[in-house]
């Protein structure tokens, strides 16, 4: 698993090194994957931590939501999150119902609209991460080409032979 230092934490989330510190250590809203060791070590983060702390800097920036109340969220969506590959997340939301309940929702699943949610695109934070991580990003095929298609090249005598045969 790839980790990144805080210098990088802060430049992928946008979170001060004061924030990402009160967020990941003093109230552990979501803990760092590696604590520091001591003073002047770095604690050190996944892209599924660096992923929840975008989305936590969204629900409280444009939602105005109390972090604090969500811990337990937090707590699940990252663990949930270590299960999932990079790639799965592409063409992704997260759907929040509130309390502990969400779910990961395709664009196009008319089921979110049955009752009240928040929904966060996952997609633009994917490309950050995928920027700083050096992860993978959906290729537009959706099946990998074993054998390439060779053209095939002949005279028009073997043609014809072929055709006369």
């Amino acid at each position: 698993m790839q980790l990144v230092t805080t210098r990088d934490a802060t430049r992928l989330t946008g979170l001060s090194t004061e924030q990402l510190r009160e967020w990941t250590n003093r109230r552990a809203l979501i803990p760092a994957d590696v604590k520091p060791k001591g003073h002047g070590s770095p604690a050190r983060y996944s892209w599924q931590t660096i992923l929840l702390l975008r989305l936590a800097l969204i629900m409280r920036d444009r939602f105005k939501m109390e972090l604090h109340a969500h811990r337990d969220l937090f707590a699940d969506l990252g663990s949930d999150f270590g299960r999932v590959s990079f790639l799965s997340l592409w063409g992704k939301s997260l759907a929040l119902y509130g309390g502990q309940r969400w779910r990961l929702v395709d664009l196009e699943d008319t089921r979110i609209v049955d009752v009240d949610c928040i929904v966060l695109r996952l997609d633009p934070h994917l490309q950050v991460l995928s920027a700083g991580f050096s992860l993978p990003q959906p290729s537009t095929l959706s099946q990998i080409s074993l054998f390439p298609a060779l053209g095939v090249a002949g005279d028009r005598a073997s043609v014809a032979v072929a055709r006369r045969g």
